[in-house]
């Protein structure tokens, strides 16, 4: 009885994710400050989650209300199981929709990457070092094979860090045409089933696996007995924010992580593919993809341009 404890223990502490309990720790603590500021107890009562939901609309985006409303549930339930039901209440839920209607500000997306940044940041980072090609590799394997930038990197926070995430060299695979590699998880895979992602050869002047191959040469002239696949100069995982401090240098800061995948879907699209195989290709739900493509219009609006060209004016 002892050891089934024990292991059901261990299995609630990796229900969530590492980063998502964080975040879910992150918004409890700002519930116990509402409450110790307002003199209200802990409780989560009907009217205390509603009297949160406007208090906190007023400090950050309506729209992320609800994220940290789904925290709090989650980070109390043991001790209040009614707290689900009560965040669901009619008053609630009225609160919420009247405080986006009041609150909310237009989202400001960062832009996608264009086939000619590809090349403006492949000419500022020549093949001339090892950690020049590892940002290139990251960036055309990126942008490609409609990566999220978390897939490739490991988080900025050491804490966050999950090695079984990690893609790694033994599961490369190449060709003449292509190359390879197992990705463990993704946002869409929660239960580590891994998905193999593959980058085909270009006839365009862009070529990724050209770069591939050379810094894969880099990597295992350097770190041969090292399993992470990608490596900066020092032998340790390339950040979030190392990456994303060359790739800003150059770009500023109108691009961001998510620009690589946004970029390589609207590429895509105005090259003509089916929804299915960029849905495919970028390892969406059916669901989720439709979603993605409703909150960014510029693949969108790529998507119809390819089906419905233009008259010809001659």
């Amino acid at each position: 009885m002892e050891r089934l404890v024990r292991e059901r223990a261990i299995a609630l502490g990796h229900a969530i994710d590492p980063r998502t309990h964080l975040a879910y720790s992150s918004h409890l603590r700002s519930y116990f400050t509402f409450c110790k500021l307002h003199g209200f107890s802990i409780e989560p009562t009907i009217d205390t989650l509603s009297f949160y939901t406007i208090y906190m609309s007023c400090q950050i985006q309506p729209r992320s209300v609800n994220s940290y409303l789904s925290g709090i549930s989650h980070e109390l339930e043991h001790v209040f199981p009614e707290i689900r039901q009560n965040r669901k209440s009619s008053l609630v839920t009225r609160t919420l929709k009247g405080a986006m209607k009041l609150y909310s500000n237009p989202i400001k997306r960062k832009r996608p990457l264009t086939i000619e940044d590809l090349s403006v940041l492949l000419l500022a980072f020549p093949p001339t070092s090892h950690d020049n090609l590892l940002f290139s590799t990251i960036l055309l394997s990126g942008f490609f094979a409609l990566h999220r930038l978390g897939e490739l990197t490991i988080p900025d926070n050491p804490a966050l860090l999950e090695s079984r995430k990690i893609i790694r060299r033994s599961s490369v695979t190449l060709s003449p045409s292509q190359y390879g590699y197992n990705l463990p998880a993704h946002k869409g895979d929660k239960f580590f089933a891994s998905s193999d992602v593959l980058v085909a050869e270009s006839s365009d002047q862009i070529n990724p696996l050209a770069i591939f191959q050379l810094y894969l040469n880099s990597r295992d002239s350097l770190f041969p007995f090292h399993f992470q696949l990608f490596l900066t100069s020092d032998g340790s995982p390339p950040s979030r924010t190392w990456f994303l401090s060359r790739l800003q240098s150059i770009l500023h800061d109108n691009v961001a992580g998510h620009s690589l995948r946004s970029g390589g879907a609207t590429y895509f699209a105005s090259c003509g593919w089916p929804d299915e195989q960029i849905q495919k290709l970028g390892r969406w739900s059916t669901r989720q993809f439709e979603s993605y493509v409703r909150t960014h219009p510029v693949i969108l609006q790529a998507l119809l341009h390819s089906r419905h060209p233009e008259p010809s004016m001659a």
